[in-house]
């Protein structure tokens, strides 16, 4: 206990006096947090199953009012103004441990999405797949990419580019048609084969949906002593 001329200092005058001294700086931590629960976010990616789109080391801007604004800290959302749509980057809570994961919006609701030995379809529309050719795959960031194969995958008017294992044994490279129904949205990971998503989880509810990713911030390789990435720092999304 603190001491004031040979007295004690209460509990108001000790809260004061810490108030006064760390006033800005709670301050500046409050509005942090409020800011990050319910306005935009940045979170470190630390699987590959985004490869080539998003790799492990990346550090994520997320856009919290993509699509609605919520209460900081819950999942009450108070105004919506829109919906996620095929081919978004999002953050979502798992259902199943409540880690945070980030994929791409496959199937959104009224949709009926199918895969066929990774071959997309969605409302009966197949997905072409074009090959990126050797200068192409050259300029992703992926050190293994002899073990992949690369491809632009265009259905619907979206494209992107996916990377599937020459070796996979394609255990999740097909489910049957699925309509998604209302409220529910259909995620996979660019990393076909090596990405744990609504093929194992299961759909995803709207209200887990915490926002949009737009770009990396910056980058480290993991893999080589937390080394900056810095052709990646500051690149948008695919």
């Amino acid at each position: 206990m603190g001491c004031r001329d040979g007295g004690v200092y209460s509990v108001t005058e000790r809260f004061n006096k810490f108030w006064s001294e760390w006033r800005s700086f709670v301050v500046f931590v409050v509005v942090m947090l409020v800011f990050r629960s319910a306005i935009a976010d940045w979170n470190q990616v630390p699987s590959g199953s985004m490869k080539p789109s998003i790799l492990p080391g990346d550090r994520i801007v997320v856009d919290k009012l993509a699509y609605d604004l919520a209460v900081p800290f819950t999942w009450v959302r108070i105004f919506r103004w829109g919906e996620p749509n095929r081919g978004d980057v999002v953050t979502f809570d798992n259902p199943q441990d409540e880690r945070l994961f980030v994929k791409r919006v496959i199937g959104v609701p009224g949709d009926v999405v199918e895969l066929r030995r990774n071959r997309l379809f969605i409302n009966g529309d197949k997905a072409s797949y074009e090959p990126l050719g050797p200068d192409e795959i050259a300029k992703l960031p992926i050190p293994d990419s002899s073990a992949h194969r690369f491809f632009r995958e265009t259905v619907l008017g979206d494209s992107r580019v996916i990377m599937v294992n020459r070796r996979a044994t394609g255990t999740y490279s097909t489910f049957p048609p699925q309509e998604i129904p209302a409220g529910y949205y259909l995620m996979l990971g660019d990393n076909r084969d090596n990405s744990s998503d609504s093929r194992r989880i299961g759909l995803i509810t709207r209200d887990r949906i915490m926002g949009r990713a737009h770009a990396v911030a910056f980058s480290v390789d993991l893999d080589k002593y937390y080394l900056p990435r810095l052709a990646r720092f500051f690149t948008d999304l695919p």
